[in-house]
Formats: structure tokens, C-alpha cells, sequence
């Protein structure tokens, strides 16, 4: 045998075989007459290997009894017959562990290696089927029968898939940097199209596996339409590693030339001052001004080195640059110092505010608690109101009379929770939410807060404001109110919270059980005239140009505008009827005309337009019509109800946008009447023969409650008695379906709308009196309020006689 050091591969080459695994075609090697006729040949199994005929390849051989077949076969001149393992972990291979279907091979020459292997280079001939195994010792022998390859029909059609196969054989080659070039050379060297198939069988990159199924493929073109079948997904594959090896060059050739770049800048910057470098300096000499806890210490100096350690021009680097500004800039354990001077605290409320004495007062009260206690673990208070009278102005007042920060934080048609707590700081566009924006915005970490309009908040698919307001106004848990932008527990339970809303009808239960609710009323009228001039002509006359001589408003004037153009609980309307008086007063000057400085009340309508009717006495001046007084989200007000009877069955029609409750009061009015017919004075045949029908006019707006109840009553018997109601007479309270009269709520606001509107006297409840007592008796000195228990002292003080 010829050993390693001792082979001449110039005469191996000059043979015809290539290192690759090309075809040889040697002459010299054919199957002779003996081998034709044997039936039984030494089996030798290979793993991770197929042999097919025709083709040169390599063997390998390590284990002992391998490498005795191999001796002896050449020595013999005999064929063998090479069969694939089924499991090629197997190192003693039984009769079950290999295929059955194989290649009789020839061995051309066997090379022993240093490691004590030997590599046999042998050619194919035939594919053949072991029928039983013969002897195992000391190797493997069988009886075999020789299988025969099945030529394909259409010539044309199998060539013509040949040609398919060499192309993209060679395209395969030219992607995949693993085969040599050599194989090119083989494939354009092969005529034979039998000897291609196989050659590309055996070398191609498939699975032994998979080469073994081509193998026991009887038919030529079957064994084709599978291989360039596999060979398809393996050109596609390929083609895929190709485009991402090119892909991921560019990436890194573009990120090596950023890198080289950044370097550059980085350079230049160190030279200016300025750069990544200077960022983080500048966020550390914020940080080193601050006096921090060490829990945020900690947090701070953990995000300045994640900031280091990104690339500058990466988004990532803003977006921690922009958080680290945020948290170095909010004001951490710094506070004002609060001025507990409650008589200089009256006086600024009383310079700000005229009127609203109770307010006042609870407020200074407020304030009183925070001196003994030292702490603002005090009741939030919530300022109820109908617009305009100065809800929000107060909160600024408050602010000022403490010395503290004021921030304003409008709630209105807020309907995403992140609003209040904040996006994720890894979100694109990121930031922390109102409350925390607006403690950054003070300086302080001890502002007053004013929540305005916190009725008007809204629940959207972004999850329920409301429900994330709860921590913050509760003084147990804002001790550390947790933002999603700052990532950690800010203490809130030193900032004093005033909200404002105009209802409480829209507030959650759990949040309105956190706030104390103060209730303001509207003003009287003294009270608008005293603030008109006061407060809101000198703002007039300084927003609009003027000087304080530019004109003037007197008593008179002031009354007539509040009476006979507004109508309204608080001075909003009343300020924009004196800023139209101001713009006219503005225009004469800019024209150089002359007019009179002192405001007359014919100039007032002239400057406004029509007024509204002053008495109501015309509206009720005919049977039916009851003056009632309502309760509205913006103040207290008065509606008509109207009631007319036709001819009919004693049905009851109701009309006017009411709610069910109101409707429920017409038919227990309705019902009770028909009980009692005899002592209200009204026929039974009237009742039976007449259908009657409420309305409550302003239709487009939406009535509902039980306060209508006695007035819709009223109306009925005044119609079908045909009596009259007493003019510059109102009336509200709930009936039962038994006469009785129940009390029912706003009384404040109701009596003042009553007033507004010139009216001289109001039915009442008796259980509302302690309601009435405690309104200021200033604003009741020219109104007469009657309280009744049963609707029959109701009827006997509203018609007349």
C-alpha cells in the first residue's frame, strides 16, 4: 500500500482526477468480465455520504474492519459495495443501521494518512440492492442484485431539464464562496448527461438523506425533476445569505464611516467646548446644585452613565438627554416659605373678591389649620359654583396670601390618562404629565394648584383622568406620586390643590370623597354694582385704552345693565356689556367725537341694544301660566310652566324637553287633582271630558328634576279653574302623590334668580327654612318667602281669589 509521503499527485492529476471531487474518466477502469458475474461483494457503510455511478469521490475509512475491506479489495481487484448509514452516529453499524440501496464502487488508489485513517479514492459503476447479508466477520458481505436506471421517454424533455440543471449548477457555484472553481471547470466537461446528474447528485449541498432518496430513484427523470427541485431552494437560500451578507457590509461599512466621522466632530467639539461631552457636564453641574435624597441620587447618577454610554447622533441619546433635563430642572426639595398672616390674607381676599364672605372665611379657616399643623395633610377644597363668580380668581388669591407659587391647570375635555401621569420616556414625543410639568413650571415643590374645571374631565379610549387624579388628591398616597415619564415617586403632599368645578354631578364619587366642597352662590345685585366698579370698569378702561376719565358708569347705569341685559349668577356678562360700553367710549375718541363721559342710561340701551322686559307680571297675567324657579350648572334661574285644557277624555299631554322625573310630577299633579276634585273647586265632568296638556317652554333645553312639581300643579288647578296665579310670585318644591310638599336643593341660587327677575314673593318648603337662614338676609330684604307643608296652602297663596 502506498503510504502518504510516498504519493505522486501529478501522476493522481495527470490521471484525470481533480482534489474537488471531479469526474475521472479512466480508461483503465472497468468492470471486468468477473466482477460481472459476482453477486456477492464486501458491503462497506459510510456515513454522511452517498455514492453514485459514474462519479469519482473520496472515501474516508477509520474504523478497523473498514479499512481491512479496503486493503484486500484493492489487492483483489474486487468491487465493493458502498451503502450510506442511516444514523451516522452509530460507530459498529448492524445489518438494520444502513440502507439497503447502494453503489458498486471500484478503488483506484488508497492513501494512508498521519492519524492512522486511510482515504480511498473510488469510482461508481452500478446501483444495486442487497437481497441478504452473507457474513459480518471481519466485515460486512452480501448478495446483492444490480438495479438498472430507467431512461427517460421524451429525450427532448429530459435534455432540455439537463440544461436547466447545469445553469443553475453554476449559478450555485458562482454564489456559494465554499465550492471551488474547479467544479465549474467539471461541469462544462461533462457530456455525458447520466454522468451530469449524478456528478451533481453527489456534490450538490443536500442532506445524505436527501441523496439517498435521489438514489434509490429508479427513473432518470424523476431523479432530475427532484433535484432541481432541491436545488431551487438551495440557489434560493443562497440568494437570501447573499443579500443579507451584502446588507450587513453596507451597515457596517456606513456605521465604521460614522464612526470615523463622529470621531472627527467629537474632536472639534472637544477644541469648541461643546459636543455629547459638554451635555453630560452641564446635566452634572445641575444635578451638584441640588439638594436630592439619596434614593434619587442614585437614580440620577445611574441615567447620566447610561447617557455615556450612548452614541450621540442614536435617537436614543435625545430621549435621555430630554429626561435628564426634565429631572435635573424639577424642583426637588426646594419650597417657599409660607407667610401664616391671616389678617394680611383677609385683606388680600378682600381686595381681590368683594362679597363671598362664607368663602372667605372657610378659606381663612383653611389656612388657620395649615399654621397649627405645619403640614398639608388638610381637606382639598373643591370651589362649586355657577361661572363667573370668581372660582378661580380665588385660588390665585389664596396663593398670594400665602406667599406661595401660583399654577393653573385646566382640566376641561381632558379625556387621556397620560395627561395626568405621563408617557413612557420611551415613547416617541415623551413627556411627563400637568401636574409635574406644572411643578417644574412653578420652581417650587410647594405651589397652590388650581384644578379648574374638574367636572369637565372625560373618559377616552387612552384609560379615565379622573381615576388617576385620585392619588394625587389624596394626602395619604401623593407622598410619592409616581409619573411614567420621571419613572419614580415625586412627593406631592406639600403642594395645597383647589379645584373648581361648576357641577358635581359629573365627579366620581371615590374623587369627590377626597375634596371638601365649598358651595358659591351668584352674587346680588348690590354685590355686581360694587364689583362693576371696583373691579371690572377699571379693567375696561385699561384693556381698552382709556383712562380713568374716559367715562363713567353710576349707580343707576350699573343697575340698569344687570337688570335689563344680563341675567346671570356671576359678573361674566356684566364684564363683556361694560367692555362694549368701553369699545364705543374707544371708537368716539379715536374719531375726535365728542359725546358725554357720564354714561346715561338712554346712551347704555343705545351702546347695548333692546332691553329685556324688566316685569314678568304680562307673562302671567292669564290662567295657567306659573312662574317656577329652577337650579341649571349656571346658577339659578326661572321657567314658566303653561297648562290648557280641550275638548277630550281626560288625557294629559306634556311637552317641552322634559326628563322622566319631571314628567312622573305632571301625572302625581294630575292624579292628585282627580282625588281631589271636590275641594280644589273643580268639576268632575271637566276632568273627564277635557284633556289637558303642560308645557315648559324654551323647548331646545333639556328640564328635568322634582322641584317643578307644586308649580306644575298649580298650573293645572289655576287652568281648570280658570283663575289667574298672583303676579311677581315664583315657586319650587316636590309634591307627593298625597299633597304633601318636600324640600329640594339650591335654594341660594333659586332665590337669587328670583330676585334677578323681579320677583316679590316664593313659595317654599317648611323643611327649606334653615336652608333660607342661612343666606344673608341683605340679599332677601325686598323678597317675601312663604313656607307651606301641603299643596292646599300652596293653592290658596298662588290664586287669586
Amino acid at each position: 500500500m502506498t503510504e502518504f509521503e510516498d504519493i505522486n499527485f501529478d501522476e493522481i492529476l495527470g490521471n484525470g482526477f481533480d482534489i474537488v471531487a471531479e469526474e475521472i474518466n479512466l480508461s483503465d477502469v472497468d468492470e471486468n468480465e468477473k466482477n460481472a458475474e459476482q453477486i456477492v461483494f464486501p458491503i462497506l457503510p459510510v456515513r454522511n455520504m452517498v455514492m453514485f455511478p459514474n462519479v469519482v469521490i473520496p472515501i474516508t475509512a477509520g474504523r478497523k474492519t473498514s479499512i481491512q475491506l479496503l486493503e484486500e479489495a484493492q489487492q483483489n481487484g474486487d468491487l465493493i459495495g458502498i451503502v450510506s448509514q442511516r444514523n451516522s452516529d452509530i460507530e459498529q453499524p448492524k445489518e438494520k443501521d444502513f440502507y439497503q440501496i447502494g453503489t458498486l464502487a471500484k478503488i483506484i488508489k488508497i492513501i494512508k494518512l498521519p492519524e492512522g485513517n486511510v482515504t480511498a479514492i473510488t469510482k461508481g459503476f452500478h446501483r444495486f440492492k442487497i437481497k441478504k447479508i452473507t457474513d459480518t466477520q471481519p466485515y460486512f458481505k452480501g448478495e446483492i442484485t444490480r438495479l438498472k436506471d430507467s431512461k427517460a421517454k421524451n429525450k427532448e424533455e429530459y435534455e432540455a431539464l439537463l440544461e436547466n440543471i447545469k445553469d443553475l449548477a453554476l449559478k450555485i457555484i458562482e454564489l456559494d464562496p465554499n465550492i471551488p472553481n474547479a467544479a465549474n471547470f467539471a461541469i462544462k466537461n461533462i457530456n455525458n448527461n447520466d454522468d451530469l446528474l449524478n456528478f451533481i447528485c453527489t456534490n450538490a449541498n443536500f442532506s445524505y438523506v436527501e441523496k439517498q432518496k435521489l438514489l434509490e430513484e429508479k427513473s432518470l427523470m424523476e431523479r432530475a425533476k427532484k433535484c432541481y427541485e432541491m436545488m431551487h431552494e438551495d440557489f434560493r437560500k443562497l440568494e437570501l445569505r447573499n443579500q443579507i451578507h451584502q446588507k450587513t457590509s453596507k451597515d457596517l461599512d456606513k456605521q465604521q464611516r460614522e464612526y470615523f466621522l463622529n470621531q472627527q466632530i467629537r474632536t472639534i467639539q472637544d477644541e469648541l467646548g461643546g459636543g455629547p461631552e459638554s451635555d453630560v457636564e452641564d446635566l452634572i453641574k445641575k444635578a451638584s446644585t441640588k439638594n436630592w435624597k439619596p434614593e434619587v441620587e442614585e437614580h440620577f447618577q445611574k441615567e447620566i452613565a447610561r447617557l455615556q454610554r450612548q452614541n450621540p447622533n442614536s435617537p436614543d441619546y435625545n430621549v435621555q438627554r430630554n429626561y435628564l433635563d426634565f429631572f435635573t430642572d424639577l424642583p426637588w426639595e426646594t419650597f417657599t416659605k409660607d407667610t401664616f398672616d391671616i389678617e394680611k390674607a383677609e385683606k388680600v381676599l378682600d381686595k381681590a373678591h368683594f362679597g363671598l364672605e362664607d368663602i372667605k372665611k372657610r378659606i381663612l379657616e383653611h389656612m388657620a389649620v395649615l399654621k397649627l399643623k405645619n403640614n398639608m395633610k388638610s381637606p382639598i377644597l373643591l370651589l362649586v359654583g355657577p361661572p363667573g363668580v370668581g372660582k378661580t380668581s380665588l385660588g390665585k388669591s389664596v396663593a398670594d396670601a400665602l406667599g406661595r407659587k401660583y399654577v393653573r391647570v385646566s382640566l376641561g375635555g381632558l379625556h387621556d390618562e397620560s395627561e395626568i401621569r405621563g408617557h413612557r420616556k420611551t415613547y416617541i414625543g415623551a413627556m411627563a404629565g400637568r401636574i409635574l410639568q406644572s411643578i417644574k413650571k412653578s420652581g417650587t415643590s410647594n405651589p397652590v394648584i388650581v384644578l379648574d374645571e374638574i367636572d369637565k374631565v372625560g373618559k377616552g379610549m387612552h384609560g379615565d383622568p379622573s381615576s388617576a387624579l385620585l392619588e394625587v388628591l389624596d394626602p395619604e398616597q401623593n407622598n410619592a406620586f409616581y409619573d411614567n415619564f420621571l419613572e419614580m415617586g415625586y412627593d406631592l403632599s406639600k403642594v395645597m390643590f383647589i379645584a373648581t368645578a361648576n357641577s358635581l354631578s359629573t365627579i366620581q364619587t371615590p374623587l369627590l370623597d377626597r375634596m371638601e366642597v365649598i358651595q358659591i352662590a351668584g352674587y346680588t345685585l348690590e354685590e355686581k354694582i360694587e364689583i362693576a366698579k371696583r373691579h371690572l370698569i377699571k379693567k375696561q378702561q385699561e384693556e381698552n385704552g382709556l383712562t380713568s376719565k374716559s367715562f363713567k358708569l353710576g349707580n343707576p347705569e350699573l343697575k340698569h345693565i344687570i337688570e335689563a341685559h344680563t341675567s346671570e349668577s356671576g359678573v361674566r356678562t356684566l364684564e363683556k356689556r361694560i367692555a362694549a360700553i368701553a369699545r364705543w367710549v374707544a371708537l368716539q375718541t379715536a374719531l375726535v367725537k365728542e359725546y358725554d363721559a357720564k354714561i346715561s342710561v338712554e346712551k347704555v340701551d343705545e351702546i347695548l341694544g333692546v332691553p329685556r322686559p324688566k316685569s314678568l307680571s304680562e307673562l302671567t297675567d292669564v290662567p295657567g301660566v306659573v312662574t317656577g324657579l329652577a337650579w341649571t350648572s349656571v346658577g339659578g334661574d326661572i321657567l314658566f310652566i303653561e297648562s290648557i285644557t280641550s275638548t277630550g277624555k281626560g288625557n294629559l299631554t306634556m311637552t317641552g324637553n322634559l326628563g322622566t322625573v319631571m314628567k312622573e310630577s305632571a301625572t302625581i299633579a294630575l292624579e292628585y287633582i282627580k282625588a281631589k276634585h271636590t275641594e280644589l273647586g273643580i268639576e268632575e265632568e271637566d276632568l273627564e271630558k277635557k284633556n289637558i296638556h303642560v308645557h315648559v317652554p324654551e323647548g331646545a333645553t333639556p328640564k328635568d328634576g322634582p322641584s317643578a312639581g307644586i308649580a306644575m300643579l298649580t298650573s293645572m288647578v289655576s287652568t281648570f279653574r280658570n283663575k289667574k296665579v298672583r303676579p311677581h310670585l315664583a315657586m319650587t318644591g316636590e309634591i307627593t302623590l298625597r299633597g304633601k310638599v318636600l324640600p329640594v336643593g339650591g335654594i341660594k341660587e333659586k332665590l337669587l334668580a328670583a330676585t334677578r327677575a323681579g320677583i316679590k314673593e316664593v313659595i317654599l318648603c317648611e323643611a327649606n327654612r334653615k336652608d333660607v337662614e342661612e343666606i344673608k338676609q341683605d340679599y332677601l330684604k325686598n323678597l317675601k318667602v312663604n313656607y307651606v307643608n301641603w299643596m292646599r296652602e300652596v293653592l290658596e297663596l298662588a290664586i287669586e281669589k
